[in-house]
């Protein structure tokens, strides 16, 4: 008697968590930072955008802004005068994530002394 054929169970990364396209998007390690100085400061040039975040390199910066723009959370615009001035602001399509970044503030604040006892007694265990 033959063994039955295995079923393939795997289910497609979109459909097994729906909000991970999303995590991807908004949540990358430097996207979060530039989000949130964008909607708190508003409008602002690129060096004073990297002094805001400070540990994040030009490279970096430049890279995680074009792909915010591609994806429609932030605006830029050029100024066609001498010496050229380029700023970032963040779309409506990025401001609609305030709420979200609220909700996280307050989780953090009410639960991040939690998370670290929690670690704590981990580490001592």
């Amino acid at each position: 008697m033959t063994a039955p054929a295995a079923r393939d169970t795997s289910v497609e990364p979109a459909l097994a968590c729906p909000v991970s396209p999303v995590l991807d998007i908004v949540f990358s390690r430097w996207t979060t930072p530039i989000l949130w100085c964008l909607n708190e400061f508003g409008r602002q040039r690129f060096l004073v955008l990297q002094r805001n975040i400070a540990t994040i390199t030009p490279k970096v910066l430049t890279q995680r802004l074009r792909q915010l723009e591609r994806d429609g959370l932030v605006v830029r615009t050029h100024h066609p005068e001498v010496p050229p001035r380029v700023e970032y602001e963040i779309s409506e399509l990025g401001r609609s994530l305030a709420p979200i970044f609220a909700q996280l503030a307050d989780w953090s604040a009410q639960n991040l002394p939690m998370v670290d006892r929690a670690r704590q007694e981990f580490d001592a265990g």
